[in-house]
């Protein structure tokens, strides 16, 4: 051959590799790796005083990000020019590290460089409010880089100004309905949902809106399409999960069954583990669990106009994995900055530790069994007493529901970041995490009529399940609606009972606390109810509160406003007050709790 013809095919073979990255080659292989509902859990679990990223086979915790970084570093190492991380939902809110995101907007800056390329928007990032998450995306974004933000079926509300600022992300393109990422000359087209139950319990997201998730996921396909999109994947923060016949269910088996067009839905919001992909209609459903326990990593095959899954599993984030050492030393910095500006003022530090454990304290209302829960009595039992230490006339009944109780209890030493998991949601008006404690007066008539309704709420929505102090509640199952409870009775300090006189006639006032959110819905039984109960919250003297907001709590009336006080420092108060029963200087968590006795208590005739 001469040289010039071997220099004409050597230019050849050039161009043609120079090309590849634009052009859609066959065979390719697409590696997603997956996460979702990682409620800001950057440390692993749990407790957390054991995790140390920085080393490997030494610890029994799972999750963390620095682990999770090596995860994506690794993947990206093995397939540089064909992988997609993406997360569905839920990013923010479960940790004390969230408290700073509307300060210094850490997380999703973290995340980007972690190696996320997309992230979607779930019901917990609108805990504070569109205008909080708007002011964090801002400024997350002002001087940093971070991930693409999707929300596919936002509704904004053009009479309303207090969706405006979120809005204004849509309008600039920091958040978008979708997007198309190019891998090897494909078209990744990718949009995001918010589901129906998600959106049920987003009670701080109005005046935004989201349209139903199947009209929204067609429009969504239809747009991807006409852009050329090769491969479609929804982030759906839906969720799935078995029924009672033991088959798949939920609001993502109906939407891969109803929407045509499909590659994958990565589910979220059920925190289903799913070890195996569930195939609706050739449709490959994901998910990944909770708390950055898993990375979920799927492998799509692409050749022409076929997309097929060709693998999936779970990555297991445990001691396994050596955390990256810059994103762990970047977690490291904001955890000192917390203890500052929160913690040192409230006389804690972050790791300080609080109380240990020899045994296990669940609340899980995705499938849990909640009547037997030894972890919700313990939470109310802690609130009955936090109210009765420091507030003047102390409260009858204390309640807690299923949905606020965020994480559960492991055998070790338990820090004050261990402590607040378990009660993270909510804000009040003071720059301290959590809803602000509540209570109000009804008559006994009332409070009977409250409890019937709890007694049945939580069928339609297992969040809905409460806890009791205060009270021993006897009721039979087998009547019909408001007919259920048969007595009621205080318990009092001293263990001594009182009954609940329920006649019509009785004027005496009891009082309730709870969370500032939970009180909001009895003042709103009658609407829930559609006028067949009715609940007029009341002060101590009987005056009807108007306001809502004027039953919060003052835990300190020397100082001038409200001092709030938070279920979580009442967790913490109640732990520092247990017995030291090993002396090592520690309190320990009283055996009392391994089965505790139940306060609502079902008879039968």
């Amino acid at each position: 051959m001469s040289y010039r013809k071997f220099g004409t095919l050597l230019v050849g073979v050039l161009v043609n590799l120079t090309m590849v990255p634009a052009i859609a080659q066959y065979g390719t292989k697409l590696v997603i790796l997956h996460t979702n509902d990682m409620h800001s859990r950057l440390d692993g679990f749990a407790p957390s005083i054991n995790y140390t990223p920085g080393s490997i086979n030494d610890d029994n915790t799972t999750g963390g990000f620095s682990r999770i970084a090596s995860i994506i570093k690794e993947e990206r190492f093995l397939n540089p020019e064909n992988t997609l991380v993406l997360d569905a939902g839920d990013f923010l809110m479960g940790t004390i590290y969230h408290y700073m995101e509307e300060y210094n907007g850490f997380q999703l800056p973290l995340m980007y460089d972690m190696g996320y390329d997309v992230v979607a928007i779930g019901n917990h990032e609108f805990d504070y409010g569109p205008g909080t998450l708007a002011k964090i995306i801002k400024r997350s974004s002002s001087s940093s880089d971070i991930p693409k933000l999707l929300l596919g079926n936002a509704l904004f509300d053009d009479g309303d100004h207090g969706d405006n600022s979120f809005e204004a992300l849509f309008d600039n393109n920091i958040i978008t309905r979708s997007v198309i990422i190019e891998k090897q000359g494909h078209k990744v087209g990718i949009f995001s949902l918010m589901g129906i139950d998600a959106d049920e319990v987003a009670p701080f997201a109005p005046p935004v809106k989201f349209s139903r998730q199947v009209r929204a996921a067609r429009r969504m396909v239809r747009k991807l399409n006409k852009s050329g999109a090769d491969v479609i994947i929804c982030l759906s923060h839906s969720g799935l999960e078995k029924n009672k016949k033991g088959e798949w269910a939920g609001e993502d088996v109906k939407l891969a069954k109803k929407v045509r067009g499909l590659d994958l839905v990565i589910s979220a919001h059920t925190h289903t583990k799913i070890s195996e992909p569930i195939i609706i209609k050739g449709v490959p459903v994901v998910q990944a669990g909770c708390n950055g326990m898993f990375v979920g990593r799927v492998e799509l095959d692409i050749n022409g106009d076929e997309i097929k899954l060709s693998a999936y599993n779970l990555i297991p984030v445990d001691d396994s994995v050596t955390g990256d050492p810059l994103i762990q030393s970047r977690i490291d910095n904001q955890k000192e900055l917390i203890s500052d500006q929160l913690l040192n003022p409230l006389n804690y530090n972050i790791d300080s530790v609080i109380v240990e454990s020899s045994y296990e304290l669940v609340c899980d209302e995705y499938g849990g069994d909640l009547e037997n829960s030894n972890l919700g009595p313990l939470v109310v039992d802690a609130i009955h007493n936090y109210v009765n230490n420091n507030v003047a006339l102390g409260t009858d009944v204390s309640m807690v529901a299923a949905g606020v109780i965020r994480d559960r209890v492991v055998p070790g030493q338990l820090t004050v970041q261990d402590v607040f998991r378990m009660m993270s949601l909510g804000s009040g008006k003071d720059n301290i995490p959590g809803y602000p404690l509540s209570r109000i007066w009804v008559t006994g008539i009332e409070l009977n009529r409250i409890l019937e309704v709890l007694l049945v709420a939580y069928k339609s929505a297992p969040s809905n399940y409460c806890y009791f102090a205060g009270i021993m509640v006897d009721f039979d199952p087998g009547k019909g609606l408001l007919r259920k409870v048969k007595s009621i009775n205080l318990v009092k300090a001293d263990g001594t009972t009182v009954p609940v006189d329920l006649s019509k006639g009785n004027e005496t006032l009891y009082s309730i606390t709870a969370n500032a959110y939970m009180l909001e819905f009895v003042g709103i039984i009658k609407k829930t109810t559609f006028g067949l109960v009715n609940v007029v919250p009341k002060e101590s003297s009987g005056i009807e509160i108007e306001n809502m907001s004027d039953a919060i709590l003052d835990f300190n009336a020397d100082l001038s406003g409200v001092q709030e006080g938070k279920e979580w420092i009442a967790l913490v108060e109640f732990f520092r007050n247990m017995t030291d029963s090993n002396g090592d200087l520690i309190p320990d968590l009283d055996n009392y709790y391994k089965d505790p006795p139940r306060r609502i208590i079902p008879i039968m005739h």
